[in-house]
């Protein structure tokens, strides 16, 4: 931002829109770009001068077109990992995931409609889904590292990782069901969805 006391002849002003410095607001431009256009005819050149910024700035906000769906992703991971560390040890393990997987879905009313767009994408844009597997493997490492700590098992064993992946599983398939039904209540699918694992992951009980 320039300062208040420079003249118009030292810092003539922007015409038009004011340009964007928010990850978020980057992506939403980005967003409604891509359902105008389609994915793979949007490109960054629209996408910066749409947010009246230039093409080297989106860059350092995201690396890729790619990224801009994803938004402040990795702020959101760090929120779950906390949210999980910050979980009484005595809660149960499935108690625990069901509720910080819930919690990491949960988005303010005037951000459903760009996460509908953004997992749109997501889930049908061949690029995008190729690009999206080291999101969600980003995404398992964090219910692993989780539930590793919490059973006193390597990250990479079979058992954290096989949670880590269902958990992934069933809230893809949640996120399946709400971009079907325009009514539906996404944080309501994924606390079904995730409530159907609560028996299969019983850490009570022995191998075998």
């Amino acid at each position: 931002m320039t300062d208040a006391s420079e003249t118009p002849t030292t810092a003539p002003a922007r015409v038009g829109r004011q340009p964007s410095t928010s990850r978020a607001e980057l992506s939403h431009i980005a967003l409604q770009l891509f359902l105008e256009n389609g994915f793979d005819a949007t490109t960054i050149d629209q996408i910066a001068a749409r947010a009246g910024i230039g093409r080297r700035t989106v860059f350092r906000y995201f690396p890729s077109k790619n990224d801009l769906p994803w938004g402040d992703f990795d702020l959101l991971l760090d929120r779950m990992r906390a949210h999980l560390a910050s979980m009484p040890a005595e809660l149960p393990l499935v108690d625990a995931l069901h509720a910080a997987v819930v919690e990491f879905n949960r988005f303010p009313v005037e951000e459903v409609p760009y996460h509908r767009q953004r997992m749109d994408l997501l889930l049908n844009v061949p690029t995008l889904v190729a690009h999206s597997t080291l999101r969600y493997a980003a995404w398992r490492a964090v219910i692993a590292a989780f539930v590793a700590e919490r059973l006193g098992e390597p990250e990479e064993s079979l058992r954290p990782q096989a949670i880590a992946w269902s958990y992934l599983a069933v809230s893809l398939s949640a996120y399946e069901q709400w971009l079907r039904h325009d009514d539906a209540d996404l944080a309501l699918l994924l606390d079904e969805a995730v409530a159907a694992l609560a028996s299969t992951f019983d850490t009570t009980r022995g191998d075998g």
